[in-house]
């Protein structure tokens, strides 16, 4: 019994080079779904409270910006997940200096980049929004509510930043456990907040926001604490910090081509957003729709993109050990296990589409337009499971390039393609324009088993963990 007991319990550091490849896989990516769903709670929240309200204006404004947001988070999971594909292999090869070096410079690098994403993004709100909103008069209703939620965002961006590098490197190392508590903390504070701000207060899609940021600051600080006070390899001294050379160039070869695949994917979408505006239709509901069905749709990517994560850390764990092998079964039973559980919330969401539409906005309408959107979209998700997961596998191996290239073809250059062809020639209705995202899944998803089984299986890529 307490042999038993000790095998399924959740581990700090977890080597994944040893045991059951499902089991191993999973008690990684379970705390890492359980915190991803938390994380969504910040918009969700957010969302359903000002829904609540009764403003279809602020409603849909509190939706319209999430692509902007996404942007961010995008960049940074994708640095992230890059500089836990360094920590990984070192920490596999046994290797902790390097990984001392590695946490250290993802650190300054993260402290000098949040500088930066204050400055612009809060200076480029107006312009941002004009991109999205296409400058469209009847939407002006959106403009102030979205404005505002933005600049108060990236005031406190700082926050999102050093929690999803900081998250990325305990990740890295076996430990998805501590950064999902963090995670429920602040996904608790910032309900609280929300309610206090929205309802007590009467703050509106200011208070949102400012709840918002708050919690992931929140969440931020207790990450940094634990790097500090942690005695494992991945220990951060403010003294040492600094930018080593060395591993800031493997950070841009495998971190930053993972992260610039992620946000230019995410910034493409606001050209999608941009195109839902200008439908056939009131934009307040079409975009409200349009907001719904995200909200949805944030929480059918969680099992996969975590089970994704999960696989990348093992193929980088097991190749910095040297079992290749074990690495490619790996991804095939993470590819297994993503594919389970999209399916079982394909059915779910089929059936009770309806229901789930009503819970974030009962305006009819807004519920029409997110059901028809769930009805036909939903069933297409199963392309993500190969994209999501054989992605995460070569970027495991050190193979970030190819992915980006391939992610950026199907989910930005094709999708404007059929955004522009589909809307001039065929149909300016929400469903075809709607259908630009399971067009560009399903080009993603064939061009990335060419590559994996022609070309990303035939060699892989491991960083230089023997050297001192």
């Amino acid at each position: 019994m307490e042999q038993t007991k000790r095998r399924f319990s959740f581990r700090r550091n977890m080597d994944m080079t040893t045991g059951g490849i499902a089991s191993n896989i999973l008690k990684f990516a379970f705390p890492l779904l359980l915190g991803n769903l938390f994380q969504q709670l910040y918009s969700m929240v957010d969302t359903w409270v000002i829904g609540q309200t009764g403003n279809a204006g602020a409603y849909a404004a509190v939706g319209s910006i999430a692509p902007v947001i996404n942007v961010l988070i995008g960049f940074f999971l994708g640095l992230s997940s890059g500089v836990g594909v360094i920590i990984s292999q070192y920490y596999g090869a046994k290797n902790e200096k390097r990984v001392g070096e590695v946490v250290h410079t993802a650190i300054a690098l993260t402290a000098l980049l949040a500088v930066v994403f204050t400055f612009l993004g809060y200076f480029l709100t107006p312009e941002l929004l004009k991109l999205m909103l296409r400058g469209d008069s009847e939407a002006s209703a959106i403009y102030p509510h979205a404005a505002m939620y933005l600049k108060i965002y990236f005031l406190g961006v700082a926050g999102l930043m050093f929690y999803n590098i900081g998250a990325g490197i305990l990740r890295a190392i076996g430990d998805s456990f501590r950064p999902f508590l963090f995670l429920v903390v602040s996904a608790l504070t910032n309900i609280v907040l929300d309610l206090v701000f929205v309802f007590g207060l009467d703050m509106g899609v200011a208070g949102v926001a400012l709840a918002t940021v708050i919690a992931q600051l929140f969440s931020a600080t207790l990450t940094m604490v634990v790097l500090m006070r942690t005695s494992t390899c991945v220990r951060f001294h403010p003294r040492h910090l600094r930018l080593d050379g060395s591993i800031l160039k493997k950070v841009f070869l495998i971190g930053f081509p993972a992260g610039l695949q992620m946000a230019i994917t995410s910034f493409s979408n606001m050209f999608v957003q941009s195109y839902i505006v200008g439908v056939n239709g009131v934009p307040e509901y079409t975009l409200g729709g349009w907001t719904t069905y995200s909200k949805v749709d944030q929480f059918i990517f969680l099992p996969v993109q975590s089970i994704a994560l999960a696989a990348t850390t093992f193929v980088g764990q097991n190749l910095g050990k040297g079992d290749e092998k074990r690495a490619k079964r790996g991804t095939f039973t993470a590819f297994g296990l993503s594919l389970i559980a999209t399916v079982t919330l394909i059915v779910i969401i089929m059936i009770f589409a309806p229901y789930l539409a009503s819970f974030f906005n009962s305006d009819e309408n807004i519920v029409a337009c997110a059901t028809l959107l769930l009805h036909y979209i939903t069933p297409f998700y199963i392309f993500c499971c190969v994209n999501q997961v054989f992605s995460a596998s070569l970027r495991g191996a050190g193979r970030t390039t190819a992915p980006m290239f391939i992610m950026i073809g199907s989910f930005v250059v094709f999708r404007q393609i059929y955004l522009w062809v589909v809307s001039t020639f065929i149909s300016n209705d929400l469903l075809p324009i709607a259908f630009s995202y399971p067009a560009g899944w399903g080009l993603c998803c064939v061009l990335t088993l060419i590559y994996y089984f022609k070309v990303g299986s035939r060699k892989t890529t491991v960083v230089r963990t023997q050297e001192s």
